[in-house]
């Protein structure tokens, strides 16, 4: 869901960096051969994580929600020389489409996957993280947080993806509605957590930027 206005919408993304093009065919090839390509960051949102990952040249970075490797490869872009991304999916069939564009990207020996329960995955990776990208499954985006926050470096960022929604976050709660229900205790404590400063940013579905003090 966009958020502006369609015409301002579209200026905007004419006025930013274009997507590089191999990136441009694992969109198309996402698109054409997966289920849910709108789960897909997508050209725009992608150039904001990529500017992000530029500014603060993290080492190591952790990515809860590969799908098909489109957001590694923009952090990467920004990633220090020496740095690592680890990046977790329960989805096993799209590790060959993840494989095939990481092979092609140059950062193959920089990508390490982890595919099953990010829950349990994560506690496994000893390293503390400069930069982490969530966007899995809402349901467990606080657990996922309570299990980063310790593994965070001084200064490391934190993003969260799709904290608005659809704007669900601002409407009328469905009880039956468990997603929007997490995001909303979600977004309360990323406010409210005083070893984070936030601002959620209207992009996209919406991307909150926590910094770690």
């Amino acid at each position: 869901m966009h958020f502006l206005p369609e015409n301002i919408d579209n200026y905007v993304v004419e006025h930013s960096q274009q997507e590089p093009d191999i990136l441009k065919e694992l969109s198309r090839e996402t698109w054409q051969k997966v289920l849910n390509p709108r789960m897909l960051s997508g050209a725009f949102q992608g150039r904001v994580l990529s500017m992000i990952a530029k500014l603060i040249q993290p080492k190591n970075i952790l990515e809860i929600g590969t799908y098909t490797g489109y957001s590694a490869l923009c952090l990467a872009e920004g990633m220090h020389a020496d740095g690592k991304i680890f990046t977790v999916d329960k989805n096993e069939e799209l590790e060959p489409l993840q494989n095939k564009y990481f092979e092609k990207s140059g950062y193959r020996n920089q990508i390490e996957q982890f595919v099953g329960n990010a829950l349990e995955i994560i506690p496994t990776i000893n390293q503390k993280f400069d930069l982490v990208f969530i966007d899995a499954d809402k349901s467990n985006y606080i657990n996922y947080f309570h299990l980063i926050i310790d593994k965070m470096n001084s200064g490391g960022i934190i993003l969260s993806d799709n904290v608005l929604w659809s704007g669900k976050v601002v409407e009328e709660l469905n009880p039956k509605d468990k997603d929007t229900k997490e995001l909303l205790e979600y977004n309360k404590l990323l406010n409210a957590d005083n070893r984070i400063e936030t601002v959620l940013l209207p992009i996209r579905d919406g991307l909150t930027i926590s910094r770690v003090k």
